[in-house]
């Protein structure tokens, strides 16, 4: 009897072994597939136009992954996937003049992509809203508020009538929620997803997290 209690406890912290590096191998891959970077111009035009940086960071994600030479099928460009028309009317708003080579600058994309962020949240008061509109477009979210179809905190997302528009406020809020376990109250650098230490400390702050919410 000895002998087996010995060995099941042995079982036991075998498993515990394996579920902690399993567990911490997930945060580990989670860290890395989140980038940090650009973190100079993403603080400077945050801070300047009042949006959270890990919104920014999340939206960058979801939009390009942080590839600055993205071009989508739609001819969105850059890091934060402008499109021609809409960087036109940013830069009208801005009061700067707009060039098409413009958008293939990280700096100037993450300037005019942040400041389009800032003002859909103004206009709209929602950030769920405003995630919508950055994809799907303002004129139609705000069709889709007069027409009732959808309101602010959610109400009526699973009527939009545009998939993406719907899947990409998901995606972007994942992105968000994991942004800020990560690295809430914390000071952003660039590469920082790919130390070691910071897999450590999201691994801690991820068991903080779940105590949280057990």
């Amino acid at each position: 009897m000895k002998k087996f209690f010995k060995g099941l406890l042995k079982f036991i912290i075998a498993l515990l072994i394996v579920g902690i590096l399993a567990s911490f191998a997930v945060v580990a891959y989670g860290s890395s597939t989140r980038p940090v970077e650009h973190v100079e111009e993403i603080k400077k035009y945050s801070e300047e136009y009042a949006v959270d940086p890990l919104l920014v960071l999340s939206v960058i994600k979801v939009e390009s992954n942080f590839n600055q030479t993205a071009q989508s099928h739609m001819n969105a460009v850059g890091l934060m996937q402008l499109i021609p028309k809409t960087s036109q009317w940013i830069c009208e708003k801005m009061g700067i003049e707009y060039t098409e080579e413009m958008l293939q600058d990280p700096d100037t994309n993450i300037k005019l992509g942040t400041y389009y962020l800032s003002y859909l949240l103004n206009h709209f008061g929602d950030t769920d809203l405003a995630i919508i509109a950055y994809n799907g477009g303002m004129g139609n979210v705000q069709e889709w508020l007069d027409q009732g179809i959808v309101g602010k905190g959610g109400e009526g997302f699973e009527n939009i009538p545009i998939d993406e528009a719907r899947y990409y406020d998901v995606k972007v809020k994942k992105n968000y929620d994991i942004y800020k376990t990560f690295y809430e109250d914390k000071e952003l650098k660039d590469g920082m997803h790919k130390d070691f230490k910071t897999w450590l400390d999201n691994y801690g702050r991820q068991l903080k997290e779940f105590k949280r919410n057990f």
